[in-house]
Protein backbone atom coordinates (compact mmCIF):
# COMPACT_ATOMS: atom_id res chain seq x y z
CA UNK A 1 0.00 0.00 0.00
CA UNK A 2 1.04 3.66 -1.17
CA UNK A 3 0.48 6.63 1.11
CA UNK A 4 -1.94 7.23 -2.17
CA UNK A 5 -4.14 3.89 -1.14
CA UNK A 6 -3.88 4.93 2.35
CA UNK A 7 -5.52 7.93 1.81
CA UNK A 8 -8.01 6.69 -0.10
CA UNK A 9 -8.60 4.26 2.67
CA UNK A 10 -8.91 6.87 5.43
CA UNK A 11 -11.14 8.78 3.05
CA UNK A 12 -13.50 5.73 2.63
CA UNK A 13 -14.27 6.20 6.45
CA UNK A 14 -16.13 9.38 5.60
CA UNK A 15 -13.34 12.29 5.29
CA UNK A 16 -12.74 13.98 1.90
CA UNK A 17 -9.55 12.92 0.23
CA UNK A 18 -8.51 16.35 0.62
CA UNK A 19 -8.93 15.83 4.71
CA UNK A 20 -7.44 12.37 4.74
CA UNK A 21 -4.54 14.04 3.13
CA UNK A 22 -4.28 17.04 5.23
CA UNK A 23 -4.79 14.24 8.55
CA UNK A 24 -2.08 11.57 7.17
CA UNK A 25 0.65 14.39 6.44
CA UNK A 26 -0.02 15.84 9.98
CA UNK A 27 0.24 12.95 11.69
CA UNK A 28 3.42 11.38 9.93
CA UNK A 29 4.61 15.07 11.20
CA UNK A 30 4.07 14.81 14.55
CA UNK A 31 5.24 11.08 14.77
CA UNK A 32 8.51 12.79 12.55
CA UNK A 33 9.15 15.18 14.85
CA UNK A 34 8.78 13.22 18.14
CA UNK A 35 11.36 10.95 16.80
CA UNK A 36 13.81 13.86 16.04
CA UNK A 37 13.28 15.37 19.66
CA UNK A 38 14.00 11.78 20.57
CA UNK A 39 11.07 11.08 21.89
CA UNK A 40 9.30 7.10 21.84
CA UNK A 41 5.61 7.20 19.85
CA UNK A 42 3.25 4.70 21.19
CA UNK A 43 0.40 3.67 19.12
CA UNK A 44 -1.76 1.31 21.89
CA UNK A 45 -2.45 -2.01 19.82
CA UNK A 46 -0.32 -0.87 16.77
CA UNK A 47 3.05 -0.42 18.15
CA UNK A 48 5.93 1.46 19.06
CA UNK A 49 8.27 3.57 16.87
CA UNK A 50 11.54 4.96 18.87
CA UNK A 51 15.34 5.92 18.34
CA UNK A 52 18.27 3.82 19.05
CA UNK A 53 21.92 4.29 18.72
CA UNK A 54 23.90 2.48 16.36
CA UNK A 55 27.77 2.50 17.54
CA UNK A 56 30.56 2.76 15.24
CA UNK A 57 31.87 -0.53 13.68
CA UNK A 58 34.24 -1.75 11.15
CA UNK A 59 32.99 -3.32 7.97
CA UNK A 60 34.94 -4.96 5.03
CA UNK A 61 34.57 -3.00 1.25
CA UNK A 62 32.92 -6.14 -0.77
CA UNK A 63 34.31 -4.66 -4.06
CA UNK A 64 38.10 -4.51 -2.57
CA UNK A 65 38.09 -6.56 0.48
CA UNK A 66 39.39 -3.44 2.78
CA UNK A 67 38.36 -2.63 5.99
CA UNK A 68 36.51 0.51 6.92
CA UNK A 69 34.88 2.41 9.60
CA UNK A 70 31.39 2.60 9.36
CA UNK A 71 30.46 5.82 11.80
CA UNK A 72 27.71 5.66 14.38
CA UNK A 73 24.50 6.74 13.40
CA UNK A 74 20.59 6.56 14.66
CA UNK A 75 18.08 5.07 13.37
CA UNK A 76 14.71 4.40 13.71
CA UNK A 77 13.16 0.62 15.08
CA UNK A 78 9.42 -0.10 14.79
CA UNK A 79 7.48 -2.67 17.37
CA UNK A 80 4.73 -4.19 16.94
CA UNK A 81 1.86 -4.41 19.41
CA UNK A 82 0.45 -7.44 20.25
CA UNK A 83 -3.18 -6.59 18.40
CA UNK A 84 -1.11 -5.68 15.04
CA UNK A 85 0.88 -9.23 15.46
CA UNK A 86 -2.30 -11.23 16.27
CA UNK A 87 -4.19 -9.65 12.86
CA UNK A 88 -1.21 -10.53 11.04
CA UNK A 89 -1.15 -14.00 11.93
Amino acid sequence: MNKTELVNAIAAAGLTKADSKKALDATLAAISNALKAGDKVALLGFGTFAVTERPARTGINPANKQKIEIPAKKVVKFKAGAELVEAVK
